[in-house]
């Protein structure tokens, strides 16, 4: 499975190809064009490197779409910017990273969030939060703020019962199964969810794991109304805000949406999951 940053890569490289094809050219005849060895076109339309801001005006050049130029190099330069601030505010500590998002969540009206490992940071128990932390301290070696990131989360929490916002969530049921922390931790958090459920403005649906698949996403992630979308990787946060970008994410939304199941079926999934994570060896 790819990270997201690959997946910003690959997204890239397939405009890139877009544009190769709109101006009737092969990929080695662009490379020729250009004096590049052939490879290198395929690298970057499928996103194996990224490219350079020279490599896009090259590119665009040669394609007779200079139009496209700026764009593009904002594209580039809007990921490069966002991994490296995800990484300095890591260093900064866990609690510092809860708190970066409350300006963010309190301006939002409607998050759309999917999830394919972990339950989501809005809805995690304090102690399955803290299981979480623990691991990406030891992990990334960052100082220990479980105490304090914890304590942030929890404040950050409020959000679900202030407002008029609404909350669209579908779950991988893997997330019900992915054990964090121990049995208690784990079956504390599933009961959680269940209660989260009856919130009048959250909806959660469970994409049921032998069920039928509207779409095959990669990749967990959270929009923010219409103006952003954002995806976590191992080390680093990447934001997108290129408007024909966050309407894919919609799209792809809606399908998960339709993969998923809800109400009645939802809460057997959970409970199920509950059962399962009691009988688990510690």
């Amino acid at each position: 499975m790819s990270t997201p940053v690959q997946q910003a890569r690959e997204a890239l490289g397939g405009r890139l190809r877009e544009i190769r094809k709109d101006a009737g050219l092969t990929a080695r005849a662009l490379a020729v064009t250009m004096g590049w060895h052939f490879t290198k076109v395929s690298k970057l339309e499928n996103g194996a490197r990224s490219p350079s801001e020279e490599d896009i005006r090259t590119w665009c050049a040669a394609c007779g779409a200079a139009g496209q130029i700026p764009d593009l190099i904002a594209t580039v330069r809007h990921i490069e910017a966002m991994y490296h601030e995800y990484r300095r505010q890591m260093q900064a500590g866990l609690k510092h990273l809860q708190e970066s998002s409350v300006p963010l969540y309190e301006q939002t009206a409607l998050f759309r969030i999917y999830d394919n490992t972990v339950v989501p940071g809005l809805f995690t128990t304090a102690e399955y939060a803290a299981a979480l932390f623990r691991f990406w301290i030891g992990f990334m070696g960052l100082a220990d703020d479980v105490d304090a990131a914890v304590e942030a989360r929890m404040e950050r929490q409020r959000v679900l019962y202030t407002g008029e916002r609404r909350f669209l969530v579908v779950l991988e049921e893997q997330v019900l199964r992915t054990r964090v922390g121990d049995a208690d931790v784990m079956a504390g958090q599933l009961d959680r969810l269940l209660a989260v459920m009856s919130l009048p403005r959250v909806r959660i649906g469970i994409i049921p794991a032998t069920g039928e698949r509207h779409s095959l996403t990669q990749g967990s992630f959270w929009m923010f109304d219409d103006s952003r979308v954002r995806i976590e990787t191992v080390s680093a946060s990447l934001t997108i805000t290129q408007p024909r970008d966050i309407t894919l994410y919609a799209r792809v939304f809606e399908m998960l949406q339709q993969s998923a199941v809800y109400g009645r079926e939802a809460r057997l999934l959970v409970g199920r999951a509950i059962r399962g994570s009691a009988t688990q060896p510690e």
